[in-house]
């Protein structure tokens, strides 16, 4: 019974943390663009892109 004087408090204070940590986050535009992110792993990235004449390594002549 004495370990709940501890545990409550503890648990409040958590609670509170939690709180401020995603308010912090809202307010610091965390939540803004969920969607972006996801979608751009799918992009093709413009600097991949093979040259055909800088393609494959240096030809002899």
């Amino acid at each position: 019974m004495s370990s709940i004087y501890l545990l409550i408090p503890l648990s409040l204070l958590l609670l509170g943390v939690g709180a401020w940590a995603f308010f912090w986050a809202v307010n610091n535009d965390q939540f803004d663009d969920l969607d972006a992110p996801a979608r751009s792993v799918l992009d093709d990235d413009p600097q991949a892109e093979v040259n055909p004449s800088s393609a494959g390594p240096a030809q002899s002549r």
